[in-house]
C-alpha cells in the first residue's frame, strides 16, 4: 500500500512539475516575444558608390566568376553627412540575368552590420542580416537595397530583429 500511494504521491508530483515548466515556459517565450518586438529597430543609411572595381576572373568584363569590390562612405538617411563606410565583395554569378552574389559589411555609430545576398543589375533586392557588432551583434533581419540616381547611390534599409 505505501509503494501505491507513493507512487501516485510521485505522478501527482511529476504532473505539477510538468504544468509548472509548462508555464514558465509560456511564460517566458510570451517574454522573448515582447522583447523581440520592442527591439526591432530600422537603420537608414546611403551608400555612395564610388570605389566599385569590377576585377575579371580571366574572361573579360562581365563573365561568370568576377569579382566587384568596394569600400564606399555611407550618408545619413538626409543623405547630407557621412556616418560610415562599408566593405565588401560581389562575385558574378548570371551576367545575362545580371545577378550578382554579394557578402559585405556596414560600419555605422555603435558597431557593423553584415549582409549576404543579391545584387541585381536593373532591379532592386532584399539581402539577409547574417551578424553584427556592438550595438547589433545579435541582430537578424534582412536589407531592402534600394537603387538611386542610376546606381550611383544606394539605400541600405536594414530591418533588425
Amino acid at each position: 500500500m505505501w509503494q501505491s500511494n507513493s507512487r501516485r504521491r510521485g505522478f501527482a508530483l511529476a504532473g505539477a512539475t510538468a504544468i509548472a515548466a509548462g508555464a514558465v515556459i509560456v511564460a517566458s517565450s510570451s517574454a522573448a516575444s515582447t522583447r523581440a518586438k520592442a527591439a526591432d529597430t530600422t537603420v537608414h543609411v546611403i551608400e555612395h558608390a564610388i570605389t566599385d572595381t569590377e576585377i575579371p576572373s580571366g574572361g573579360g568584363k562581365d563573365v561568370k566568376g568576377n569579382i566587384l569590390t568596394f569600400n564606399n562612405p555611407v550618408y545619413n538617411v538626409a543623405n547630407s553627412k557621412q556616418v560610415g563606410h562599408d566593405e565588401g565583395f560581389c562575385n558574378r554569378i548570371a551576367p545575362k540575368e545580371g545577378i550578382w552574389e554579394c557578402l559585405w559589411t556596414t560600419f555605422v555609430a555603435g558597431g557593423q552590420i553584415t549582409v549576404q545576398g543579391p545584387y541585381y543589375d536593373t532591379r532592386n533586392s532584399v539581402l539577409s542580416i547574417t551578424g553584427g557588432t556592438g550595438a547589433y551583434r545579435n541582430s537578424r533581419g534582412q536589407m531592402t537595397l534600394l537603387s538611386r540616381d542610376g546606381g550611383k547611390e544606394y539605400d541600405f534599409v536594414f530591418h533588425l530583429s
